[in-house]
């Protein structure tokens, strides 16, 4: 525990009430000795980090609970690896920097439960580049991290109908998911394309209701 102390640069009174509290887990013990590692000094660093960030010790303290009952990586590939996302490794506090203070233990809970996020010992994994930045936009545009989780939910709703409805179109009796796979393209390209239009509409639905005389 001193030698631990020692490298964080905190004393062994901090180091105990931070275990008391739950904030690092608990050593491997041979006997009568605890043994630290790598793992705690990084989580002791992550929360220092994270303090001086301005989070609170109970709000660390959630973060870290949400993060040690979530899935892990492997979990999370072997549930089937996205084949043209790019994964992204991130410590807990760049992640609370990208969502502005936003990734609250309820958010998290959201997306493990969506499978964007993953541990990796005392890393996060979000699954895909692309929906990270997107969504990291949208915080930046002032709109909740909750309510953008909460709509991800729906849309990942209409994503699998759409995909289902896809597979049926594709999958006749002389086709194979090799097939489904060499033509997935244009599945993307006609709900771009549809997607892009029902926004146009409801764009010039919004603009005729600020003038109806036009």
């Amino acid at each position: 525990m001193e030698e631990l102390a020692q490298k964080a640069g905190i004393t062994v009174r901090t180091l105990r009430f931070y275990r008391e509290r739950k904030l690092i887990p608990p050593p491997r013990r041979e006997g009568r000795i605890a043994w630290y590692d790598e793992d705690h000094l990084a989580r002791l660093r992550t929360i220092a980090a994270l303090l001086e960030r301005g989070h609170t010790l109970n709000g660390i303290a959630e973060l870290a609970e949400a993060f040690d009952h979530g899935r892990d990586v492997g979990e999370l590939l072997g549930l089937g690896a996205p084949t043209e996302e790019i994964p992204v490794r991130l410590s807990p506090e760049e992640l609370a920097d990208v969502f502005a203070g936003q990734a609250t233990p309820e958010n998290l809970a959201a997306s493990l439960d969506l499978g964007y996020l993953a541990t990796d010992g005392t890393d996060i994994v979000h699954i895909s580049r692309r929906l990270l930045e997107t969504s990291a936009a949208l915080v930046h545009e002032g709109i909740p991290l909750a309510d953008i989780l909460s709509a991800a939910h729906r849309v990942r709703e209409h994503a699998d109908a759409l995909a289902e409805l896809f597979t049926d179109l594709v999958l006749t009796a002389d086709r194979t998911p090799e097939d489904l796979r060499r033509l997935r393209p244009l599945a993307k390209s006609v709900v771009e394309a549809e997607l892009s239009m029902a926004l146009d509409r409801r764009l010039g639905s919004l603009e005729r209701g600020r003038h109806p005389n036009a």
